[in-house]
């Protein structure tokens, strides 16, 4: 069977959405993979920072970072798949228009906002993974409780 997807829909404030996800998965020891579009990796990078006060979320960006940071670093930053002998736990993706391929990790997660746009997008990634034979699972929005 192919790896699981899951589908965090109806999110009104992605970012936030995704700090929280990365700062779940930080805490509970796995390693992560930001995908997302430069302009909103720059405002993830941002958001990291402060996004709780007095609590770093340690990340580093792809392309950017020295490969001693990258390896030192839990949660990596980019806007495309890096390539082989580079997985992590968990990727958690923002506004990519096409569904990861088979080479994904062993948990992917999709956060699709609530603008029309953001819907529509959310709906063929799910269609493009389903044809690719992926089991998908849905999460309508509901506030994620602190940890």
């Amino acid at each position: 069977m192919a790896a699981g997807v899951e589908f965090h829909t109806g999110v009104p404030d992605t970012l936030a959405f995704a700090c929280r996800l990365v700062r779940k998965a930080y805490r509970r020891g796995f390693t992560v993979l930001c995908l997302a579009p430069r302009a909103d990796l720059d405002k993830l990078d941002r958001a990291l920072w402060t996004f709780v006060e007095r609590e770093f979320i340690p990340h580093a960006r792809l392309g950017v970072a020295t490969a001693a940071m990258l390896e030192r670093s839990p949660i990596w930053l980019a806007t495309e798949m890096p390539g082989e002998g580079t997985s992590r736990d968990v990727v958690v993706r923002l506004g990519a228009e096409t569904a990861l391929g088979q080479a994904a990790s062993a948990r992917t997660i999709e956060v699709v906002g609530q603008d029309a746009d953001e819907v529509d997008r959310g709906r063929d990634l799910w269609r493009q993974y389903k044809a690719a034979g992926f089991e998908v699972v849905h999460h309508p929005f509901a506030a994620l409780r602190e940890d």
